[in-house]
């Protein structure tokens, strides 16, 4: 299977034994392997319990793995890096989340991509937009751009 782009969600929010979150973030990118770009690190509120705020970017990446190869393999490096099983969306030293690829969509046990929430989350479409503007959601035809734009408009309420 020829190489094909990815993108991929970086979270942390807890010091690991990288260091501060940010740090937690660059060293994932190392091990990950294959960055083609990465955004800027943001930081953002938790989505759920979690009091403590996020660091989170987007790295663009080439890989030769199917999205399960590719999803097994970014669980064994949040283990690695001390991720624990625990509460949804609670605090955490590393989330790593296929956004998209390439190659358009795909859906399997256990994972869906494009990722379910990508186009509400913020914290994922302004960096995806620093990176990768032009690409389009296979699912609605959007531009990552168009879905940044979205995303700050405010909603109406019911």
């Amino acid at each position: 299977m020829p190489a094909t782009t990815y993108a991929i969600a970086l979270g942390s929010n807890v010091y690991g034994r990288h260091g501060a979150p940010e740090r937690t973030l660059a060293a994932a990118l190392a091990a990950v392997g294959g960055v083609l770009a990465a955004a800027p690190v943001i930081r953002s509120d938790a989505v759920g319990p979690s009091r403590r705020r996020y660091a989170n970017t987007v790295a663009l990446i080439a890989s030769e793995e199917p999205p399960p190869a590719l999803l097994a393999r970014l669980k064994r490096i949040e283990r690695a890096f001390g991720r624990r099983p625990g509460r949804a969306w609670g605090a955490r030293v590393l989330d790593l989340d296929i956004v998209l690829w390439s190659q358009g969509a795909w859906r399997s046990a256990g994972l869906t991509v494009p990722h379910r929430a990508f186009r509400t989350r913020g914290f994922v479409l302004h960096p995806l937009a620093r990176i990768a503007p032009r690409w389009r959601d296979p699912v609605t035809a959007r531009t990552v751009r168009q879905l940044a734009r979205a995303v700050d408009r405010p909603r109406p309420r019911s």
